[in-house]
């Protein structure tokens, strides 16, 4: 059985490398006789088939539901953020599960789809296909046409500007007081969590904005090098004298600024709304009550997208397109009550001195 020509290595090993049903197979010995003498035995018992095949991954056609998600978030995992990872696992760990064990290509996806509608929100339905449709085009299989569930527009609360100070009154002195003041000079809550103590500048007023924090596929929190698009990494100036004091009168000034957990923040939040007996918000809509601050003193939306870090300049056009609705629905009220008030001072005086005034 022919097998090949040993080499003399410098350390005085022979070898020779063996090709065996695509697999590489390396045969060392003291001399070349023994190492080819090893090498034919090798090879005979694979001949012999007492050595398996080794199985070749299986081709997209024959791709299970669950293996094409799989090895779609395998090969894109270390170019995602922890906390899309996270989210991706999520979806396919609790959605069309009933399909997992099918093979992908011979799916009726539009069943698959009709199966989730009414069990989860349109928004879970359309975020769990569109990872599927993703998966599906890695692994260049058909992405069919489905029609998904329309999404109805979800209304994120935000502060008024008139409520934004005793919002900010009833944060003062408590944990959550620095990180809600960061996020209503626009920053994410990702980024409020990233902040340690050299990212902010007290002397000049200053916080530099790099990175994120956000959770990763075990829930824990972990720090990514990146914000969430190019223009999140920003310097922007210290507007609110009480973060300010807030900032100068923790004494440790190491590691992180905040040193609660995002969830924690949220729940700080919502509480002092309550206390402040304001619209209940989230940390998201702090984020937006800046937006709103911004339009009601006249900021341009350029410049507001430049503190706040948003990059899509539609994203920002809706908040502001939002807060524009809402002051012009204050300035419709205040002209009903101006006419509401005349009509009962009239209704108010008697039908005499109406006469008299109509002369």
């Amino acid at each position: 059985m022919k097998v090949p020509e040993p080499r003399k290595l410098k350390s005085g090993t022979w070898f020779c490398q063996l090709r065996l049903g695509g697999e590489s197979i390396t045969v060392s010995a003291r001399s070349a006789k023994e190492c080819k003498a090893q090498a034919a035995i090798i090879k005979a018992e694979y001949m012999a088939g007492k050595q398996p095949t080794p199985k070749a991954p299986p081709s997209a056609a024959d791709l299970t539901l669950k293996q094409c998600v799989d090895k779609y978030i395998k090969r894109y995992k270390k170019a995602l953020s922890p906390s899309t990872v996270r989210g991706y696992e999520k979806t396919i760990a609790g959605r069309f599960k009933a399909y997992h064990d099918r093979i992908a290509a011979k799916i009726d996806f539009q069943q698959m789809v009709n199966d989730e509608i009414g069990e989860v929100s349109e928004k879970t339905v359309q975020n769990a296909w569109g990872l599927v449709a993703s998966s599906l085009r890695d692994a260049g299989l058909v992405v069919p046409s489905v029609k998904l569930p329309k999404v109805p527009v979800k209304e994120i609360p935000f502060l008024q500007p008139e409520e934004i100070k005793p919002f900010c009154k009833a944060v003062a002195g408590t944990k959550v007081e620095i990180p809600a003041l960061f996020e209503l000079h626009g920053l994410r809550r990702s980024e409020a969590l990233a902040l340690e103590w050299k990212d902010i500048d007290l002397k000049r007023k200053l916080i530099h904005i790099r990175g994120a924090v956000v959770k990763d596929s075990d829930g824990k929190y972990v720090k990514k090098a990146t914000n969430k698009n190019r223009t999140s990494t920003r310097t922007i100036p210290i507007m609110i004298p009480q973060l300010i004091d807030a900032l100068k009168a923790v004494e440790d000034k190491a590691g992180r600024v905040v040193t609660i957990s995002g969830d924690a923040m949220n729940a700080g939040v919502k509480r002092a709304c309550e206390r402040a007996g304001v619209t209940v918000v989230t940390n998201h809509g702090l984020r937006h009550s800046f937006a709103s601050l911004g339009y009601h003193l006249g900021i341009s939306e350029r410049q507001l997208m430049q503190l706040g870090g948003w990059a899509d300049y539609h994203t920002m056009h809706k908040i502001y397109i939002r807060v524009s609705e809402s002051s012009e629905k204050a300035a419709e009220n205040k002209i009903a009550d101006f006419f509401k008030e005349n009509a009962n001072q009239n209704a108010n005086q008697s039908p005499e001195s109406l006469k008299l005034k109509a002369v």
